[in-house]
């Protein structure tokens, strides 16, 4: 008899994809994924209202896309703007990743959130979903998302193939985690989200150059990725197919990335009942990751009682693979051209570090035009020097590892080691933390009121019938 279903033996891995999403929409989540999605999505919403403080990229593409007219179908996270939801996707993730605080998996290196959920978000308003349907969105999509970033992660490398090529694994990855979620909230069948996933396998993108030398395109990655998964969702529902052997087939998706080499084990192994998601990990830092563990070992050292202006000189050691974001060229890393591009810069962030910082160690206030040709910063920041350091290395990319050693005008060498940056694996952040982040970026364009209630707001989206209060909660002063 023809059931309609393609037979367990023949799935292809899209078709596994397609088949845990629906099971994860139509079957209760295990009570650790709905929290950890409820987290997920306080992160988010935080990162865009603070994203939307801070202006620039994601205003510039706000300001493109109201032209672009349509249905409006979904809020931008901190106006009053209503678009077409794959419109209101892309602002919503460039408003996301603006600020590079989005959350990290790991060993994948990616930044699943900053495309998942806002995609999420804009189909879910479109469809007047249940919170219950956004989480159960969100946790597929990012599960999706994290499980490609881990097949790309070869251990003869000890790094991600796609950030060896220079590709962002983040927007690539992230589009077909997105078009997983958008998929399952418009209600698509089996099939039907394994189109969707063989359609936005055509549209990810992303390459990383701009984490060297600068640029505003990186901040768009997310956006776009978003924009794309819910474009595909869309294109799936009106009946565009996509090939089944999208991901492993010879002119596929593992093939056109990563040269044809990937982990199947990584991909599929558990699915459904692993969850890998879960070791997604929150930044305490709104700076590229990697300089996490050199800011915690500059703050440990302060607190020690270091005087920055007792510095003579310092070496700051790290994994080898990530000295080319953080380190090269020099001349960049230690006079950065933008804000953003501080937040790429470990000589910068060690600096700012060992002279004080904000927030919760260094925050949002420390990239700005100020502190960017702040005397006392830059001359601090030429006197640190970059080096692989084979113990980060060998803990890389399972967490990140930094350790700085700091020579004083006395002759005295100072040290301090991290093998587990703070917020990652090793000293993940508390709920409280969380909660206090998302506090602090939220009031950059709330009030402390506003804050709490779409604290709660979030909170409360696993029994929310649906999830417009969200963006009547986040609409701003």
């Amino acid at each position: 008899m023809n059931t309609g279903r393609t037979p367990v033996a023949a799935r292809t891995p899209v078709q596994e994809f397609a088949r845990f999403a629906v099971r994860c929409r139509d079957r209760p989540l295990p009570a650790e994924v709905v929290a950890d999605v409820t987290g997920r999505v306080l992160d988010v919403v935080g990162n865009c209202l603070a994203g939307h403080a801070e202006g620039g990229p994601a205003h510039a593409v706000l300001d493109a896309v109201r032209p672009w007219g349509g249905t409006p179908q979904a809020g931008v996270l901190g106006t009053a703007d209503r678009l077409p939801a794959p419109s209101a996707a892309l602002v919503n993730g460039t408003l996301a990743h603006t600020l590079d605080f989005d959350d990290t998996h790991l060993p994948s290196v990616l930044h699943p959130s900053a495309s998942v959920v806002p995609a999420a978000l804009a189909a879910a308003e479109e469809t007047g979903a249940s919170g219950a349907r956004l989480a159960a969105a969100v946790a597929a999509g990012t599960e999706v998302c994290v499980r490609l970033g881990m097949a790309s992660y070869l251990p003869d490398l000890r790094n991600s193939l796609f950030f060896e090529k220079g590709q962002h694994a983040t927007s690539i990855c992230g589009t077909l985690g997105a078009a997983t979620a958008a998929a399952l909230l418009y209600g698509l069948s089996e099939d039907g989200v394994a189109h969707a996933l063989g359609v936005a396998a055509s549209m990810g993108a992303g390459v990383l150059e701009a984490n060297r030398t600068g640029g505003t395109v990186k901040r768009v990655h997310c956006g776009w990725a978003a924009h794309a998964g819910v474009s595909a969702a869309a294109l799936a529902r009106a009946g565009i197919t996509g090939p089944p052997t999208v991901l492993e087939g010879r002119f596929g998706f593992f093939h056109a990335w990563l040269d044809g080499r990937y982990d199947a084990h990584a991909l599929l192994d558990g699915l459904g009942s692993h969850w890998e998601a879960l070791r997604t990990v929150y930044k305490p830092y709104p700076s590229n990751h990697f300089t996490h563990p050199a800011i915690d070992c500059a703050l440990a050292l302060r607190a020690a009682g270091l005087d920055p202006d007792d510095i003579v000189s310092a070496e700051l050691g790290m994994p080898l693979p990530t000295l080319r974001t953080v380190a090269e060229p020099r001349a960049e890393k230690i006079r950065p051209r933008t804000p953003y591009h501080a937040k790429f810069s470990g000589p910068f962030t060690v600096a700012t570090a060992l002279l004080g910082g904000s927030g919760l160690g260094v925050g949002t206030a420390d990239f700005t035009e100020e502190t960017l040709t702040d005397p006392r910063r830059l001359a601090l920041a030429a006197k640190v020097t970059c080096v692989a350091d084979e113990r980060a290395g060998d803990i890389f990319p399972r967490a990140f590892a930094a350790v700085l050693r700091v020579r004083t005008r006395s002759g005295a060498l100072l040290e301090h080691r991290v093998d587990s940056s703070r917020g990652g694996p090793g000293s993940p952040l508390s709920h409280a933390e969380l909660r206090a982040k998302f506090h602090d970026n939220a009031t950059r364009l709330l009030t402390p009121g506003q804050a709490v209630r779409l604290a709660d707001a979030v909170a409360s989206l696993p029994t929310a019938p649906d999830t417009r209060a969200l963006f009547t909660s986040a609409e701003g002063r």
